[in-house]
């Protein structure tokens, strides 16, 4: 493997790419794929939904495959046209070198992406990681963002160290030794709140044993960052989320984020279920109804 490929073998990154093909295949509508290149690298995007529908960007998870965490938001590719890219540097199609989320460089990214496709302005929804990219993004160049929905988002507040060091980094190092599958049922537990669908954490399993893992948590954003920042916006966040708890992640965005209009809790891990799904979708539409 080259030397700036974030798999551990072609093996592996071969059967990343099958769960990504996979999870593609097992969606109910047409799913587009577009390659631009970008000064950061060849970025591949997933692109669904009416064309003549209003435009929505939805940034993936870190350190998993993009389809999965797409797949929480499929209903919005009933009235909206999705584009939804591979992160350059996490698994998937787009460039493997990684690009930092501390600084200015995805906002450029993003740039980017929305002129290749003729989008001025936009929504925006991210999930974990692809939060945090957001807020890269409304430091750097608000204007691009017409309303934002922020679900257990990266970039605001972390949860306690030692916890996510017992409860996910301990379990992981002994899988990563073992490869038994009670440690990664603790991790999947833990992630999900026992709720994570037996091919998501299979995925999961995978990726901990093919990826050199992204460990640098997108910056944590502050009030300053933020002052030209006036988009309506909206954070959903879980009770028991180990990475981004409600308890942090609410009270760091009602600090700093000026048009915050709601904060949605639920008693969930960072993955949610079925039924929150069902309850986050929800809420993200009567949210793009009122904002959008």
């Amino acid at each position: 493997m080259g030397q700036k490929t974030i798999y551990k073998s072609n093996k592996g990154k071969k059967e990343i790419l099958q769960h990504y093909d996979h999870y593609i295949n097992s969606f109910n509508f047409e799913v587009e794929r577009v390659y631009v290149n970008t000064r950061y690298g060849n970025t591949h995007v997933l692109v669904a939904g009416p064309k003549n529908g209003k435009p929505i960007f939805i940034f993936q998870g870190g350190n998993c495959i993009n389809p999965m965490t797409l797949s929480w938001f499929t209903s919005l590719t009933e009235n909206y046209r999705v584009y939804a890219p591979d992160t350059i540097g996490h698994p998937g199609y787009s460039d493997e070198h990684r690009i930092s989320a501390k600084d200015h460089s995805f906002a450029y990214w993003i740039e980017e992406l929305m002129n290749y496709f003729s989008i001025k302005s936009c929504a925006f929804v991210g999930p974990s990681y692809g939060a945090g990219i957001i807020l890269r993004l409304a430091t750097f160049m608000p204007e691009k963002i017409d309303c934002s929905i922020l679900v257990s988002p990266a970039g605001l507040r972390l949860g306690s160290k030692m916890k996510m060091i017992k409860e996910i980094l301990t379990p992981l190092v002994l899988f990563n030794i073992t490869s038994s599958t009670k440690y990664l049922d603790k991790i999947s537990g833990v992630m999900s709140d026992h709720s994570m669908k037996e091919r998501d954490k299979n995925i999961i399993g995978d990726v901990f044993k093919y990826v050199k893992l992204e460990q640098d948590m997108p910056k944590l954003t502050n009030k300053h960052e933020l002052v030209k920042y006036k988009s309506p916006t909206l954070v959903i966040a879980g009770k028991n989320d180990v990475f981004f708890p409600e308890s942090k992640v609410n009270t760091a965005a009602k600090e700093i984020i000026p048009n915050l209009k709601k904060c949605i809790t639920y008693e969930m891990g960072h993955f949610p279920s079925e039924s929150h799904l069902t309850k986050i979708n929800n809420e993200i539409q009567e949210f793009l109804k009122l904002h959008y």
